[in-house]
Protein backbone atom coordinates (compact mmCIF):
# COMPACT_ATOMS: atom_id res chain seq x y z
CA UNK A 1 0.00 0.00 0.00
CA UNK A 2 1.55 3.32 -1.06
CA UNK A 3 0.23 6.77 -0.22
CA UNK A 4 1.35 10.16 -1.55
CA UNK A 5 0.98 12.93 1.01
CA UNK A 6 1.16 16.60 0.06
CA UNK A 7 2.60 19.03 2.53
CA UNK A 8 2.33 22.81 2.45
CA UNK A 9 5.14 24.86 4.02
CA UNK A 10 5.33 28.58 4.75
CA UNK A 11 8.62 30.38 4.28
CA UNK A 12 9.04 33.92 5.57
CA UNK A 13 11.35 36.36 3.72
CA UNK A 14 12.38 39.77 4.91
CA UNK A 15 11.82 42.69 2.62
CA UNK A 16 12.99 45.90 4.35
CA UNK A 17 11.65 49.03 2.66
CA UNK A 18 14.11 51.40 4.41
CA UNK A 19 17.23 50.81 6.45
CA UNK A 20 15.73 52.62 9.45
CA UNK A 21 12.40 50.70 9.43
CA UNK A 22 11.99 47.25 11.01
CA UNK A 23 11.84 44.55 8.37
CA UNK A 24 8.38 43.56 7.18
CA UNK A 25 7.87 39.83 6.99
CA UNK A 26 5.83 38.58 4.09
CA UNK A 27 4.88 34.97 3.80
CA UNK A 28 5.36 32.92 0.67
CA UNK A 29 3.80 29.50 0.24
CA UNK A 30 5.72 26.81 -1.58
CA UNK A 31 4.02 23.45 -2.21
CA UNK A 32 6.23 20.52 -1.28
CA UNK A 33 5.48 16.99 -2.47
CA UNK A 34 6.77 14.20 -0.27
CA UNK A 35 6.20 10.46 -0.55
CA UNK A 36 5.80 8.04 2.37
CA UNK A 37 5.65 4.28 2.26
CA UNK A 38 2.90 2.84 4.51
CA UNK A 39 2.79 -0.82 5.52
CA UNK A 40 -0.02 -2.92 6.94
CA UNK A 41 0.48 -3.95 10.59
CA UNK A 42 0.52 -7.60 9.50
CA UNK A 43 3.60 -6.84 7.36
CA UNK A 44 5.52 -5.24 10.22
CA UNK A 45 7.63 -6.79 12.99
CA UNK A 46 8.71 -5.29 16.30
CA UNK A 47 5.72 -3.02 16.92
CA UNK A 48 4.46 -2.27 20.43
CA UNK A 49 1.50 -4.39 21.52
CA UNK A 50 -0.81 -1.36 21.47
CA UNK A 51 -0.31 -1.16 17.69
CA UNK A 52 -0.14 -4.85 16.81
CA UNK A 53 -3.00 -6.17 18.96
CA UNK A 54 -6.58 -5.57 17.79
CA UNK A 55 -8.73 -3.60 20.18
CA UNK A 56 -11.29 -5.75 22.01
CA UNK A 57 -14.64 -4.27 22.89
CA UNK A 58 -16.22 -5.31 26.17
CA UNK A 59 -19.83 -6.18 25.47
CA UNK A 60 -22.03 -7.43 28.30
CA UNK A 61 -25.65 -8.44 27.52
CA UNK A 62 -28.37 -6.70 29.53
CA UNK A 63 -30.68 -9.30 31.05
CA UNK A 64 -33.99 -7.38 30.98
CA UNK A 65 -33.50 -6.17 27.42
CA UNK A 66 -32.49 -9.66 26.26
CA UNK A 67 -35.65 -11.01 27.86
CA UNK A 68 -37.81 -8.54 25.92
CA UNK A 69 -36.18 -9.48 22.63
CA UNK A 70 -36.46 -13.22 23.26
CA UNK A 71 -40.01 -13.34 24.63
CA UNK A 72 -41.34 -11.10 21.87
CA UNK A 73 -41.11 -13.96 19.41
CA UNK A 74 -39.81 -11.57 16.77
CA UNK A 75 -37.50 -13.01 14.11
CA UNK A 76 -34.08 -11.35 14.16
CA UNK A 77 -31.48 -11.57 11.43
CA UNK A 78 -28.04 -10.47 12.59
CA UNK A 79 -25.46 -9.20 10.12
CA UNK A 80 -25.03 -6.44 7.60
CA UNK A 81 -24.47 -2.76 8.22
CA UNK A 82 -28.06 -1.49 8.68
CA UNK A 83 -30.81 -1.92 11.24
CA UNK A 84 -34.40 -2.01 9.95
CA UNK A 85 -37.73 -3.80 10.24
CA UNK A 86 -38.91 -5.45 7.02
CA UNK A 87 -42.72 -5.71 6.98
CA UNK A 88 -42.84 -8.01 3.92
CA UNK A 89 -40.93 -10.80 5.70
CA UNK A 90 -41.89 -9.63 9.21
CA UNK A 91 -38.23 -9.70 10.25
CA UNK A 92 -35.94 -7.38 12.17
CA UNK A 93 -32.47 -6.94 10.67
CA UNK A 94 -29.66 -5.85 12.98
CA UNK A 95 -25.88 -5.60 12.65
CA UNK A 96 -24.04 -8.06 14.87
CA UNK A 97 -23.80 -6.92 18.53
CA UNK A 98 -20.03 -6.55 18.19
CA UNK A 99 -20.60 -3.82 15.58
CA UNK A 100 -22.05 -1.48 18.23
CA UNK A 101 -20.00 0.75 20.50
CA UNK A 102 -21.77 -0.54 23.62
CA UNK A 103 -24.52 -2.86 24.79
CA UNK A 104 -26.73 0.16 25.51
CA UNK A 105 -26.36 1.31 21.91
CA UNK A 106 -27.27 -2.14 20.61
CA UNK A 107 -30.40 -2.42 22.75
CA UNK A 108 -31.51 1.11 21.87
CA UNK A 109 -31.46 0.11 18.21
CA UNK A 110 -33.00 -3.33 18.79
CA UNK A 111 -35.88 -1.95 20.87
CA UNK A 112 -36.47 0.80 18.31
CA UNK A 113 -36.91 -1.85 15.60
CA UNK A 114 -38.99 -4.00 17.95
CA UNK A 115 -41.38 -1.06 18.33
CA UNK A 116 -41.71 -0.95 14.54
CA UNK A 117 -42.36 -4.71 14.63
CA UNK A 118 -45.22 -4.20 17.10
CA UNK A 119 -47.16 -2.19 14.50
CA UNK A 120 -47.84 -5.27 12.34
CA UNK A 121 -51.58 -5.91 11.63
CA UNK A 122 -51.38 -9.11 13.70
CA UNK A 123 -50.16 -7.14 16.73
CA UNK A 124 -51.00 -3.51 17.43
CA UNK A 125 -52.26 -2.94 13.87
CA UNK A 126 -50.79 0.55 13.70
CA UNK A 127 -52.10 2.31 10.58
CA UNK A 128 -51.16 6.00 10.47
CA UNK A 129 -51.98 6.72 6.83
CA UNK A 130 -55.53 7.89 7.47
CA UNK A 131 -54.50 10.36 10.16
CA UNK A 132 -51.14 11.65 8.94
CA UNK A 133 -51.06 10.89 5.21
CA UNK A 134 -47.66 11.61 3.69
CA UNK A 135 -46.23 12.30 7.16
CA UNK A 136 -47.07 8.80 8.44
CA UNK A 137 -43.49 7.56 7.96
CA UNK A 138 -42.04 10.36 10.08
CA UNK A 139 -44.69 9.80 12.75
CA UNK A 140 -43.95 6.05 12.79
CA UNK A 141 -40.29 6.88 13.41
CA UNK A 142 -41.31 9.17 16.26
CA UNK A 143 -43.42 6.37 17.75
CA UNK A 144 -40.45 3.98 17.47
CA UNK A 145 -38.18 6.51 19.18
CA UNK A 146 -40.64 7.00 22.04
CA UNK A 147 -41.37 3.29 22.31
CA UNK A 148 -37.66 2.47 22.51
CA UNK A 149 -37.26 5.16 25.20
CA UNK A 150 -40.09 3.62 27.27
CA UNK A 151 -38.62 0.13 26.94
CA UNK A 152 -35.08 1.31 27.68
CA UNK A 153 -36.36 3.03 30.83
CA UNK A 154 -38.00 -0.25 31.88
CA UNK A 155 -34.66 -2.04 31.39
CA UNK A 156 -32.63 0.67 33.12
CA UNK A 157 -30.75 1.55 29.93
CA UNK A 158 -29.86 5.12 29.01
CA UNK A 159 -31.90 6.09 25.97
CA UNK A 160 -30.58 8.14 23.08
CA UNK A 161 -32.02 9.89 20.04
CA UNK A 162 -31.22 7.72 17.02
CA UNK A 163 -32.98 9.56 14.23
CA UNK A 164 -32.05 13.19 14.73
CA UNK A 165 -32.41 13.59 10.96
CA UNK A 166 -36.19 13.30 11.39
CA UNK A 167 -36.42 16.33 13.69
CA UNK A 168 -37.43 18.69 10.90
CA UNK A 169 -40.17 16.30 9.76
CA UNK A 170 -41.40 15.82 13.31
CA UNK A 171 -41.54 19.55 13.95
CA UNK A 172 -43.49 20.03 10.71
CA UNK A 173 -46.06 17.41 11.81
CA UNK A 174 -46.31 18.81 15.34
CA UNK A 175 -46.80 22.37 14.07
CA UNK A 176 -49.57 21.23 11.76
CA UNK A 177 -51.31 19.00 14.31
CA UNK A 178 -51.13 20.10 17.94
CA UNK A 179 -52.36 16.72 19.14
CA UNK A 180 -49.93 14.66 17.07
CA UNK A 181 -47.49 14.29 19.98
CA UNK A 182 -50.25 12.86 22.17
CA UNK A 183 -51.21 10.40 19.45
CA UNK A 184 -47.58 9.36 18.95
CA UNK A 185 -47.00 8.99 22.69
CA UNK A 186 -50.17 6.93 23.13
CA UNK A 187 -49.20 4.64 20.24
CA UNK A 188 -45.68 4.28 21.63
CA UNK A 189 -47.03 3.40 25.07
CA UNK A 190 -49.37 0.84 23.51
CA UNK A 191 -46.43 -0.70 21.64
CA UNK A 192 -44.28 -0.80 24.80
CA UNK A 193 -47.15 -2.35 26.79
CA UNK A 194 -47.58 -4.99 24.09
CA UNK A 195 -43.89 -5.95 24.24
CA UNK A 196 -43.84 -5.95 28.05
CA UNK A 197 -46.95 -8.12 28.21
CA UNK A 198 -45.26 -10.74 26.03
CA UNK A 199 -42.46 -10.90 28.59
CA UNK A 200 -44.86 -11.32 31.50
CA UNK A 201 -45.03 -14.86 32.94
CA UNK A 202 -48.47 -16.50 32.43
CA UNK A 203 -49.11 -16.84 36.17
CA UNK A 204 -48.44 -13.16 36.78
CA UNK A 205 -50.67 -12.22 33.85
CA UNK A 206 -53.48 -14.35 35.34
CA UNK A 207 -53.09 -12.63 38.70
CA UNK A 208 -53.22 -9.20 37.05
CA UNK A 209 -56.47 -10.18 35.31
Amino acid sequence: MFWQLRRIGVVADAFPEHDDDPPELRGKVYPLLRSFTVFNVAQTDGLDAQYSQPSVRTWVPEAKAEELLLTSGARFRLGGARAFYQPASDEIHLPAPAAFASAANYYNVALHELTHWSGHPARCNRDLGGRFGDSSYAVEELIAELGAAFLCAHCGIDGELRHAGYLASWLKVLRGDKRAIFTAAAQAQRAADYVLKLAQPPEREAMAA
